[in-house]
C-alpha cells in the first residue's frame, strides 16, 4: 500500500486558502511561521527535504487559535507535529529538543531530573502513595514540571495542602508516575508519545485508577482527548477545587486584599473550554478584586511556553507574548497575574523581569492563592 502524503495525513485537500490561521496566529508577528503558505506547500508540493531549513516550526506553540479559527475544521497542529515528526526521524532538531526527548526515554521526564528523585516535592508532606495504599478518592497527577522545577513545585505543594484542608483521600504515583507525552506528540515524537501512553495507561490499570486530577492542563488535555480506549475520569485541579467549593468542603475564611487577573492557559481554555472553574476560584476568595482582560477566556493571548517551546528559543524577534500580557495586566490594575498552568507560571514569571515590572505584578498560580485564604 502506498505511504500516505503529508497533505493525505493530515486531510489538508479542504484547504479554501482563507488566510483565517495565519491571520489569527499569535506567533506570525515575530516569526515567518505562515501557516496557510505551510498548508499550500504540503498540498502542492510537498518536499520532505524542504522542511529541513524551516526553523519556524519549532516557533509554534500548538496553542490552536489556528484550528479553532479554521472555517473547515482543519486539524493544523497535526502538520505542525507531523512536519516536526520529519525533522525528529531526520535528526534535524535542536539540541535542547533532543535532549528533552533522551530525558524522557530515560528517565521519564523532559527536565532531566533523576527518576528516583520525582517525589521528592512531597518528602515533608504526609500523602499516601498509591503503590502502597489503596487508590483513595482520587489519584493526584503531579506532571513533570510540578515535579522537577522548584518553583512549581510550591504549587504541588499547595495543591496537597488544599485537598488535606478539605479532607480529600488523594493518592500520588511517586516516582512511578510518567510523563503524560502531549508535549513529546507536538515535539513530533509520535512513537514515544505512543509508547508513555500505553506505559500510562497500564499503569493506571493495575492500581484500578479510574479518577485523575491533573495539575497541568496539559496533563489534563493529553488525557482527556488522546489517550486512546480509556475509561478513567480526568479533571483538572481548577475543575476538582470549585467543586470543593461549592459543596462547603473547602472553605475561605482569610482575606486576600488583591487586584488579580487571570491568564487563561491555552490547553485548559480554548482548546478544551474549562473557563468557569478557574475564576470560580478566585472569586470566592474573600478580599479579591477580580478584573478581566480584554483578550480574556476563546480570545486569551497565548504565552508562549506550549508545543515543546519550554525546550527550544523562539526564531523571531520583538516582544514576547508574555511581556505583552504582563503590560496588559499592569494596564488594567492588576497586583497579580493568576493562572493554573506551570508553563504560564514560569513564562510570566520571566516576563516580569525581563520587563521590569517586578514592583508592579506578582505572577501566582490560583491555587497558591487559595492556599493563602484557608
Amino acid at each position: 500500500m502506498k505511504e500516505q502524503s503529508l497533505a493525505e495525513r493530515c486531510d489538508l485537500f479542504g484547504c479554501i486558502q482563507c488566510g483565517k490561521c495565519t491571520a489569527g496566529c499569535p506567533i506570525s508577528l515575530r516569526s515567518v511561521l505562515n501557516m496557510r503558505r505551510l498548508v499550500w506547500e504540503s498540498v502542492v508540493r510537498e518536499s520532505p527535504a524542504a522542511i529541513f531549513d524551516k526553523k519556524e516550526l519549532w516557533d509554534c506553540t500548538t496553542c490552536s487559535t489556528c484550528a479553532i479559527r479554521c472555517p473547515r475544521g482543519l486539524k493544523l497542529v497535526d502538520l505542525i507535529a507531523n512536519m516536526r515528526g520529519i525533522l525528529v526521524e531526520e535528526g534535524h532538531i535542536p539540541t535542547t529538543i533532543r535532549d528533552a526527548l533522551e530525558s524522557v526515554v530515560k528517565h521519564g521526564n523532559p527536565w532531566r531530573g533523576m527518576r528516583s528523585r520525582r517525589a521528592e516535592w512531597a518528602r515533608e508532606l504526609k500523602i499516601k502513595n498509591i503503590t502502597s495504599d489503596d487508590k483513595g478518592e482520587i489519584l493526584y497527577f503531579v506532571g513533570c514540571t510540578p515535579s522537577y522545577d522548584p518553583r512549581v513545585q510550591q504549587v504541588a505543594i499547595a495543591l496537597a495542602r488544599c485537598l488535606d484542608e478539605a479532607g480529600v483521600d488523594f493518592r500520588i504515583l511517586g516516582n512511578e508516575e510518567n510523563c503524560c507525552g502531549n508535549e513529546i506528540r507536538r515535539m513530533g515524537e509520535q512513537g514515544l508519545f505512543d509508547m508513555l501512553s500505553q506505559d500510562n495507561v497500564a499503569l493506571f490499570q493495575k492500581y484500578g485508577i479510574n479518577r485523575i486530577m491533573t495539575v497541568s492542563p496539559h496533563c489534563y488535555n493529553v488525557f482527556r482527548n488522546e489517550y486512546p480506549g480509556t475509561d478513567f475520569e480526568v479533571q483538572h485541579y481548577t475543575q476538582f477545587i470549585a467543586v470543593l467549593i461549592e459543596q462547603g468542603r473547602l472553605v475561605f475564611t482569610k482575606e486576600v486584599k488583591q487586584v488579580v487577573t487571570y491568564q487563561d492557559p491555552c490547553f485548559l481554555g480554548k482548546q478544551n473550554g474549562v473557563f468557569d472553574a478557574p475564576r470560580k476560584i478566585i472569586t470566592s476568595i474573600p478580599g479579591i478584586s477580580f478584573v478581566e482582560f480584554d483578550r480574556s477566556r476563546e480570545r486569551s493571548l497565548c504565552c508562549e511556553g506550549g508545543g515543546g517551546r519550554m525546550w527550544v528559543e523562539a526564531s523571531g524577534s520583538g516582544e514576547r507574548l508574555a511581556e505583552i500580557r504582563v503590560k496588559e495586566a499592569a494596564d488594567i490594575g492588576a497586583e497579580i497575574l493568576a493562572t493554573a498552568c506551570p508553563f504560564c507560571l514560569l513564562t510570566l514569571e520571566d516576563a516580569v523581569k525581563t520587563t521590569g515590572y517586578e514592583e508592579k505584578i506578582q505572577v501566582m498560580d490560583i491555587v497558591e492563592l487559595a492556599v493563602q485564604a484557608i
